[in-house]
């Protein structure tokens, strides 16, 4: 059950993530143009950074609205609008200046923490609230003095409500999460290469909360002392030595990355390789390139965790080797060839090439691990789910042209499978009507072939999918007016 429930919110998340490799070849090209001044000496600079900044720096938002809509028993509107609700809430409720309010201190003095607030965990936290609001209450029906908040009007007010809850026990633990990964930092930092690979691997591992902000903290900037980003490029520190904390990146996300993404595609079923190529092919650009990884990283960390794990090791791996040889270069963006090209010219850089070549290596390494992992435990990766393409024994896609012909379909397949008395929900993904019902024996399955369908996939008692094809989106929609 924990599985599928992380792979239903894997897919929710496809919607926002694929946006996300435009807005970091953007960012990178503005980088690019203007390396030092973020835009500030280049008009076209400026506009191509902000442009892919919007996206990228909002990212928590995307994740809020996206989790919520795909999360939803029915892809509804107001779901959407209950995911930005309940963000807005909570990120307004803990803000900085807030909890000053509320402790009656100075801002200064509010724990850090609470200036980390609007990261991706608390938005894909947003999303999940909001579509377990929608799906309670987007049917309920008020007395009639209160009718008009009756429905899907009563999801965004419930959603809000929720959202005092959730931030009021955040409001407790988050400081304590925030200062426990902080101190954690502080004392690996001591370990040498070792601790510089303990880091990558976490790092890597926070990626899906947006906790690793606390982590690079102690290790990119002057919580501890290290401040390694700052001394690389300023040449303020031991050459070899200065900028462990960043060097050994550059293989992954360079290289790394990017062949996992060849392998999810060769793995992929071939019906779907077309349509997950572009995501794959821009999302593994965007890693080598500009060094964002998350367009492709959220692609599977919630479809294949156990892959994604191992990622973050193999991060970890990275480090401690870049470390150990005292392989150097650094970023100020992220660890993309923009950054690389750049910073292997400082005098700190430190035989630079071997990162490359490290690179090479671990471009082997991911594509072999991932292809072999993939297939060997039948990871839903890109391509693999549930939502492939299905056909007929004769191999052709099952079409329905007119409108009339997909009513008529809707209301046969309803029936055979025991309407209002036996349907409790209704939901679909690229080809097939997910359905969870009261009694799968209740269903007619003969009937439902006799349709024309392309199958019947009963998953266990209380869930069944009919396989439709590509207009299921429109018998889904035709069913719920039944439904109404």
């Amino acid at each position: 059950m924990v599985m599928k429930y992380l792979q239903k919110l894997g897919r929710s998340l496809m919607l926002p993530v694929a946006v996300l490799p435009a807005a970091a070849i953007l960012m990178g090209i503005g980088y690019w143009i203007d390396p030092s001044g973020w835009g500030e000496g280049s008009a076209i600079a400026a506009f191509l950074i902000q442009a892919g900044g919007s996206i990228i720096d909002n990212m928590s938002i995307l994740f809020a609205v996206g989790v919520a809509f795909g999360m939803a028993k029915q892809k509804d509107g107001s779901a959407a609008l209950s995911g930005l609700v309940a963000f807005l809430v909570i990120t307004t409720l803990l803000s900085t200046d807030t909890v000053a309010m509320l402790q009656g201190i100075d801002p200064g003095e509010v724990n850090a923490a609470f200036g980390s607030i609007a990261n991706q965990f608390i938005g894909i936290i947003s999303g999940i609230v909001a579509s377990i609001m929608y799906n309670r209450f987007s049917h309920v029906k008020l007395p009639d003095a209160l009718a008009f908040f009756s429905g899907k009007r009563l999801v965004p007010i419930m959603t809000a409500v929720s959202m005092l809850v959730v931030s009021g026990a955040l409001f407790i633990i988050w400081p304590v999460i925030y200062t426990g990964l902080v101190s954690f930092g502080e004392s690996i930092s001591n370990l040498g290469a070792l601790g510089a690979g303990l880091y990558g691997f976490f790092n890597r591992l926070l990626i899906p909360t947006g906790l690793h902000h606390a982590l690079n903290s102690v290790f990119w900037f002057d919580v501890a002392g290290i401040n390694d980003i700052a001394n690389f490029w300023s040449g303020e520190g031991v050459k070899g030595v200065t900028g462990m904390y960043q060097a050994g990146f550059f293989p992954v996300m360079m290289f790394g990355l990017p062949a996992a993404a060849l392998a999810m595609y060769h793995t992929a079923k071939e019906n779907k390789r077309k349509t997950v190529a572009s995501l794959l092919m821009a999302a593994g650009f965007a890693s080598f390139f500009t060094g964002v990884t998350e367009p492709l990283e959220f692609g599977f960390m919630f479809l294949a965790p156990a892959l994604y794990v191992v990622h973050a090791a193999l991060t970890g791996v990275s480090l401690i080797i870049a470390s150990t040889f005292q392989w150097t270069a650094g970023f100020g963006f992220s660890a993309g060839f923009v950054d690389f090209f750049l910073s292997s010219q400082l005098p700190l850089a430190n035989r630079p090439l071997m990162l490359i070549a490290q690179g090479l290596v671990f471009a082997v390494i991911y594509y072999v691990l991932f292809r072999v992992i993939i297939i060997k435990f039948d990871l839903k990766t890109p391509g693999r789910g549930d939502e492939e393409l299905e056909t007929d024994e004769t191999g052709v896609q099952q079409e329905f042209d007119s409108a009339n012909k997909i009513a008529v379909l809707a209301k046969e397949i309803y029936t055979a499978l025991g309407g209002d008395q036996n349907v409790t929900s209704v939901d679909n993904c690229v080809t097939r009507l997910r359905l969870t019902v009261k009694d799968v024996d209740a269903v007619d399955q003969r009937r439902i072939k006799n349709t024309g369908v392309s199958g019947i996939k009963v998953i266990g008692k209380n869930d069944i999918q009919v396989i439709v094809g590509t207009q299921v989106q429109f018998v889904a929609d035709e069913i719920m007016k039944i439904r109404s």
